[in-house]
């Protein structure tokens, strides 16, 4: 017993970076005076004099070794980069994956003359493809991809044959759009370095400019007989298994913007299969039964997997519950005795309403909300945690209830003056003024409170557009009724509540603002204002707008 603790010691001090040699010497020749002892010591004490003596030549050169060590230690990266966050995103394969990874951490199992460079990387299990998946598209074999970047697809977004192209087409168009992102980027990156001071368009910008009218003024106002035909014949023989003929509808360059969409849409939800966020060709719900519309979804919500296999959602459209079936729906909606949003209302104008949610005691609700806004929303990411927020739903009444229109988030305690977290107006009631409608309540709310707001960022893209058009109609009527001859930046934010930064760059995007002998100038530009005015004559007396006398609220205390 007291020789066996010796090796062990000898074993330790060769490892951490004793002469080997010697240690090596005298562990043999104890092997030898024992030679009397039974084989199966002498089988443990030949394996531990091997282990001592590779250390001992290896301690010779320790920081590598501590560096290969280190990195046989680290967690094995996910194809994103990431570390994985479960043991899912692992190698199991092999049946004996646990083991090999035991021998490679070992370093008295490894070869000194190796590098592990050369050793082979392991595969994780999302990055091989599932070839017993099946694009649904009838007559395709999964082969190409919408993007031209990919071998396989297994989704119709992706699925070339259901877009009425080949394979080959798709990779020659995705070259094409490569060449004009290079050709745009090195304008890009020149326009943005001194935005302020350059706000005319260059001659190429203008050039460019009237190309794409002329381009749009040559498109076709109908189709030919012979057209229709065609386009009649492609539905008949297909149906909805296959994307509707789109050329001659449109001009060129348009078709080609909404291709380049397309394309970028199924990149994206390539990217979440390939996270393992969603699965290849499934678990994503393509319509939802909403009230009286059948809706189609946008983006990925994370729905419990049950509902999301189904590819079709039932959801009460007052208390948000969702159920897998119309018979389920239907028995609800025979006892649900919801007929508004829970909590306070707190604005009332004709048939629209606006009700203040509190997260903390509505939590069903409105985590039920925040997945159904998910399904159109890219860069939303708040789905549970909803204590922290207010969640305001404007909805428009009839005979049968209030029916939901949209609604906007803002924490309780903001400490950089949000006004909005997340905002959403419904598919069924887009282009039809309610959006601004939500954007100016949210700004009635910050001049109440005496705050100036901003909403937070990443706005979504119909976000930005309607934030835009928003601060452009704010600040245009501004100027149309303002009388002085010098402007601050300042006075408009404490009147109109937005801040400083949002009307710089709406100023820039109006050329409205100059950078002239080191300073900045605000222009009034008569001929937008008169724009702007003849739409508001034009548009007449709208009651998509928010009454400030109408609404009955007092800002919260602190929760």
């Amino acid at each position: 017993m007291p020789r066996r603790r010796q090796v062990r010691t000898n074993r330790h001090m060769g490892g951490s970076g004793s002469d080997g040699t010697e240690d090596s010497d005298s562990s043999a020749e104890r092997e030898q005076t024992n030679s009397s002892e039974s084989d199966g010591n002498m089988t443990k004490r030949q394996r531990l004099t091997r282990a001592s003596t590779r250390l001992s030549q290896s301690s010779q050169d320790t920081p590598d070794l501590k560096r290969a060590t280190d990195h046989d230690e680290s967690p094995p990266l996910t194809p994103t980069g990431n570390a994985p966050s479960s043991e899912s995103e692992l190698d199991i394969s092999s049946p004996n994956a646990s083991h090999d990874e035991s021998q490679a951490k070992d370093p008295a199992s490894r070869d000194s003359d190796k590098d592990l460079s050369h050793r082979p990387k392991r595969r994780r299990c999302h990055e091989t493809y599932n070839f017993n998946m099946k694009c649904p598209t009838p007559g395709c074999n999964s082969l190409g991809h919408l993007t031209g970047k990919h071998e396989r697809h297994f989704a119709v977004s992706g699925c070339p044959l259901y877009h009425n192209l080949s394979a080959d087409e798709c990779k020659v168009k995705a070259v094409s759009r490569e060449k004009q992102e290079e050709d745009v980027k090195p304008q890009e990156e020149s326009n943005s370095r001194h935005a302020t001071r350059h706000q005319t368009p260059t001659s190429k910008q203008s050039r460019y400019k009237e190309q794409v009218a002329e381009m749009r003024k040559g498109r076709n106002s109908s189709l030919q007989k012979e057209q229709k035909e065609k386009h009649m014949e492609h539905r008949q023989t297909h149906g909805n298994t296959r994307e509707p003929l789109l050329e001659n509808i449109t001009s060129d360059y348009d078709l080609e913007l909404f291709r380049k969409a397309q394309a970028r849409a199924s990149e994206d939800l390539e990217k979440l299969r390939i996270q393992g966020q969603i699965t290849e060709g499934s678990n994503m719900i393509k319509t939802i039964l909403f009230g009286r519309y059948e809706l189609d979804t946008w983006y990925h919500s994370p729905y419990p997997e049950e509902y999301a296999r189904l590819g079709r959602l039932y959801v009460c459209e007052f208390c948000l519950k969702y159920m897998k079936s119309q018979t389920i729906l239907r028995r609800h909606m025979a006892k649900c005795v919801w007929k508004h949003p829970p909590g306070d209302e707190v604005y009332r104008k004709g048939a629209i309403s606006v009700f203040e949610v509190d997260g903390k005691k509505n939590k069903i609700y409105c985590q039920n909300l925040c997945l159904l806004a998910k399904l159109f929303l890219d860069h939303k990411t708040l789905y549970y945690d909803v204590e922290p927020f207010l969640f305001y739903v404007m909805t428009e009444a009839d005979n049968t209830g209030c029916h939901l229109v949209g609604y906007f988030s803002k924490e309780k305690n903001s400490f950089l003056n949000y006004n909005v977290s997340c905002i959403l107006t419904m598919p069924q009631y887009m282009r039809q003024g309610f959006g601004k409608m939500l954007i100016d309540f949210s700004y009635l709310l910050s001049k109440v409170e005496e705050k100036v707001g901003s909403p937070e960022r990443p706005l979504s893209d119909l976000g930005l557009i309607s934030y835009r058009s928003y601060w452009k109609e704010v600040l245009l009527r501004y100027m149309y009724n303002f009388q002085g001859k010098e402007i601050s930046i300042k006075e408009i934010s404490q009147e109109t509540a937005v801040n400083p930064v949002d009307i710089v760059s709406t100023l820039q995007s109006l050329q409205m603002l100059k950078y002239w002998k080191g300073k900045h100038l605000v222009l009034k530009r008569q001929d937008l204002i008169d724009e702007w005015k003849a739409k508001e004559i034009k548009r007449g007396n709208s009651n998509k707008t928010i009454d400030p006398s109408s609404l009955k609220w007092t800002p919260p205390k602190g929760t």
